[in-house]
């Protein structure tokens, strides 16, 4: 099957007046690679935080962990920053006399526990000064067992909800969006979700039953006199085994301190220029044409007032 990633540069229609500069329309991107058909969920393994160890031990551990994953054919990855749709392990260690018990969590994306098991038990003192070594030998022996829970958790979901998550309209699980000042995170937020819902989307805030995640990330930056403030609007979408298919930009000037407050009709065109984009990505996903919204790019500004 073919998949391919999609970035959409859309004017950002700020107040909805017609009176500022849109110097971006719709560019959907020529980058384009093949991907395998993926398994049905990605691991993400966060930096452990109650593991016992430094910031920099946390790290090691976490890479060395994805690492043995991977050699299980397990998609995993080492990061702090899980996707809307990854699936966690969560490292934890627990002193016992002068023994560490290292623990184990397999955790979905809502944040249920779905396994749990636990290694062997290392002596404090080679935890408090841990090495390549000891972290090697400790995911040797934890990643086929996480490995075998996960298998065993997929197969009873399967037995459960036999029906195909690509059955129906699709399922997005939106996180909301980030980054905004003023009431920019709430307002951008309801308005995506209603011009999902236009676009033929479920939206929904837990991941089970999801195909794809949504997040809003929204950078304020110095514009290109001190009167102007660039801001930039990205809508990130992704898959549940954690390929990034892609994202829909959109970049404008205000005036300094326009967005403090509230941001009402900028919101709202912000969402109805960008929800037709979020479709076209994951239509180009499903390797099949947009389906009724048309060209993102030939979206007409509303009407001056």
């Amino acid at each position: 099957m073919r998949f391919s990633r999609l970035l959409l540069i859309l004017p950002l229609l700020l107040g909805a007046c017609g009176d500022l500069p849109q110097p971006f329309r719709g560019r959907p991107g020529a980058e384009a690679q093949r991907l395998a058909v993926p398994l049905a969920i990605r691991l993400a393994v966060p930096p452990p935080t109650e593991a016992l160890l430094t910031d920099d031990g946390a790290k090691g551990l976490a890479g060395k962990m994805a690492e043995a994953l991977q050699a299980q054919d397990i998609p995993a990855v080492a990061t702090p920053s899980p996707l809307p749709l990854d699936w966690r392990v969560d490292i934890l260690a627990e002193r016992q006399g002068q023994m560490v018990l290292p623990r184990f969590r397999l955790v979905d994306a809502d944040g249920k526990v779905q396994a749990a098991s636990q290694g062997n038990p290392v002596p404090l003192t080679r935890w408090a000064e841990p090495t390549p070594e000891l972290f090697t030998e400790l995911v040797t022996q934890a990643a086929p067992d996480l490995t075998r829970l996960l298998l065993q958790v997929e197969a009873a979901r399967k037995s459960t909800d036999p029906q195909s998550i690509a059955a129906g309209p699709p399922r997005i699980r939106f996180m909301g969006v980030k980054g905004a000042t003023g009431d920019g995170n709430q307002a951008l937020a309801a308005r995506m979700r209603e011009f999902l819902g236009n676009e033929g989307f479920v939206v929904q805030d837990a991941a089970d039953g999801a195909a794809y995640g949504l997040e809003g990330d929204v950078v304020l930056a110095q514009g290109g006199t001190p009167a102007q403030q660039r801001v930039e609007i990205q809508w990130i979408v992704s898959r549940r085994d954690g390929e990034e298919l892609g994202r829909v930009v959109q970049i404008n000037e205000v005036p300094t301190g326009r967005l403090r407050g509230l941001w009402g009709d900028i919101a709202y065109a912000a969402a109805e220029q960008a929800a037709p984009g979020v479709r076209t990505v994951v239509a180009n996903a499903l390797s099949a044409p947009p389906s009724s919204i048309g060209e993102p790019a030939a979206a007409s500004p509303p009407p001056a007032r």
